[in-house]
């Protein structure tokens, strides 16, 4: 009977040692979650407080996208305005020009009534015969002292060839007046307007033969 009654106390005793330890082990495993969760609470504040900086840094990057595209629809904006203001301008200085001279006649001479040839800037010989009637006729009218020289041509080929083209013409006529009659060349202006001023349809050959041509203007 007494080592019963010595047995009971020490079972008690294990059993109390045992109850307290699992409350332990409970507890402890309860911190570890807690401390868990308040590690995953505080991360997805962080994740959810860059979220909010990035939704403010991509608004401001917006807006000064949208800024930046208004201010350069104003600048194209004043750039056409600014070029309509030029072409104004030159307008009415051409206008100015035009009114103070005064043509006095002009000659064309082109393929067609045998002059030029195509892609060619030879002056020929019937060129210069008309030549020679200008300068009679300047030689008449001492009020004619200006002369303008235009190169045209038809619309086949590149167009910066073409401007080429009608360019050594004008310079072809230009060069016989000053070294065959000794015209001053501070009173010969040399202009190309290339295809840009066909007098007739270039979809014909006799149309384009025509729109190869140097007018010479004489103008006071």
């Amino acid at each position: 009977m007494k080592k019963l009654a010595v047995a009971a106390p020490i079972l008690a005793l294990a059993l109390g040692s045992s109850a307290c330890a699992t409350k332990k082990f409970v507890k402890g495993r309860v911190g570890e979650v807690n401390d868990k969760v308040e590690t995953l609470s505080r991360a997805v504040e962080e994740n959810q407080e860059r979220t909010r900086n990035n939704e403010g840094k991509i608004a401001q990057v917006d807006q000064a996208a949208q800024t930046a595209n208004r201010n350069a629809q104003a600048a194209g904006q004043r750039a056409e305005a600014a070029q309509a203001s030029a072409d104004k301008v030159n307008a009415r200085a051409d206008a100015i020009e035009a009114a103070s001279k005064r043509l006095v006649y002009e000659v064309v001479l082109s393929e067609d009534e045998g002059n030029f040839k195509f892609g060619q800037a030879k002056l020929p010989k019937d060129a210069e015969t008309k030549l020679d009637q200008i300068i009679d006729q300047l030689k008449a009218n001492p009020n004619g002292g200006y002369i303008e020289i235009e190169g045209h041509t038809d619309n086949v080929g590149p167009k910066t060839v073409n401007y080429k083209v009608g360019l050594d013409r004008a310079e072809a006529v230009k060069r016989y007046l000053y070294e065959q009659h000794q015209i001053p060349l501070h009173k010969i202006n040399v202009i190309s307007y290339g295809e840009d001023k066909p007098i007739a349809p270039n979809k014909t050959r006799a149309g384009r033969a025509q729109n190869r041509r140097v007018v010479v203007k004489v103008l006071v």
